[in-house]
């Protein structure tokens, strides 16, 4: 029998594949990586240095174990070149094999942002286990740290480094962290306080220049700010990977193109996680990841069964600020009602008449979580 085939190792390929054994324990099934196939949580990478762990201690299973956990087959360090979707193969290595129905899980990788001087080959990235390991090993006992992105993984490297006791400078253009997902007054209650810390803020600049000095790197800002780093960290955003699915002419955009069933334009070829954009979202966070495994099993299995996604908040690994996000939808109307005291900051958005399109919640009023995200309307009904 012909089997279904998983191109993608991390928290998407293995939920589906999880989630479609509980529906489907026989069908044949084989998951593809490019890299080990160790199976973890990529959400910890930016908070493991302050809990000192290593790369192997964040891998939870080797393949060989999800392998038999799963009932499959798991190609490891075999990275998939082409996708014939009219045969219904994938080719790696000069190998090509069939599928009955092909999964696309690659997720997404870290932009890159152009930076002058010759230090700029020296920036580095982690966006998998392998990229732990090779940051945690440069990193000395007491490094300094140039981090570019104030976003939510830049954020959360910062905080957990500041607190594994390097010091951190993050540069980014916002006039505040995380602008893209907290009202300004939230944003400045979490600068205020990683920046109690230790971390250093270089915003509303770019890094213009990187350049080597000795066994150092010298940082250029835009606004002619100067100063020395060991490490220099890039976490300015996530670009989905769509380039394999584009050059077998399956349709892309921001990410690969699918329908509340996962479906893509090719027949039975389907997508999901950090790499597909699903009526014009594009979520790279873990709830809808899991939704859509759930959703997507089920389709496999011959249920046709539409993903449907609710309030999803965000949690910000952040302990010097505890914060949890419900961003409202991109175009929704409406304004931030903030509240505040020593012990948080509360800030709701709602509409003209009154109604919660999203919130930020810091500190203490972290506990209201579970309450508010009840009046929150779905994020796809």
């Amino acid at each position: 029998m012909t089997p279904i085939v998983i191109l993608g190792s991390g928290l998407a390929g293995y939920n589906v594949a999880r989630e479609l054994r509980k529906l489907d324990k026989e069908t044949p099934l084989t998951l593809i990586s490019a890299d080990s196939g160790s199976f973890y949580s990529k959400p910890m990478l930016s908070s493991a240095f302050g809990s000192n762990k290593t790369a192997q201690s964040i891998a939870m299973n080797s393949a060989e174990q999800m392998a038999a956990q799963i009932n499959a087959t798991v190609r490891a360090n075999t990275p998939v070149t082409t996708i014939d979707t009219a045969a219904h193969t994938v080719s790696m290595d000069g190998e090509t094999i069939g599928y009955s129905k092909l999964v696309i899980a690659l997720g997404a990788d870290q932009i890159r942002l152009p930076t002058g001087g010759d230090g700029a080959d020296s920036v580095m990235t982690v966006n998998d286990l392998d990229d732990y390991a090779k940051f945690r090993a440069a990193l000395g006992e007491k490094s300094t740290v140039a981090l570019i992105g104030a976003g939510l993984i830049g954020t959360e490297f910062a905080n957990d480094l500041t607190a594994g006791g390097h010091a951190v400078h993050v540069i980014d253009v916002a006039a505040y962290p995380l602008s893209r997902l907290l009202p300004p007054e939230g944003g400045a209650l979490l600068q205020q306080k990683l920046a109690a810390i230790g971390v250093t803020w270089h915003l509303g600049t770019s890094v213009a220049a990187i350049a080597k000095a000795g066994a150092k790197l010298q940082i250029t800002l835009a606004d002619g700010a100067m100063f020395d780093a060991d490490l220099v960290l890039s976490a300015v955003g996530l670009r989905p990977r769509t380039a394999l699915a584009q050059s077998a002419g399956i349709k892309t955009n921001r990410g690969i193109v699918v329908n509340r069933l996962h479906e893509t334009s090719a027949a039975d070829v389907y997508a999901l996680g950090d790499c597909v954009e699903i009526e014009g979202l594009v979520l790279p966070y873990v709830m809808p990841l899991m939704t859509s495994a759930r959703a997507l099993a089920a389709t496999l299995a011959g249920k046709a069964t539409p993903v449907n996604y609710p309030a999803m908040p965000v949690l910000v690994k952040t302990p010097a600020c505890p914060t949890i996000v419900s961003p409202p939808a991109m175009n929704a109307a409406g304004a931030w009602e903030i509240t505040a005291d020593d012990e948080g900051l509360k800030a709701l958005f709602k509409s003209a008449d009154g109604k919660l399109l999203g919130y930020a919640l810091h500190g203490k009023a972290t506990a209201e979580r579970a309450a508010l995200t009840k009046e929150l309307p779905p994020v796809l009904a």
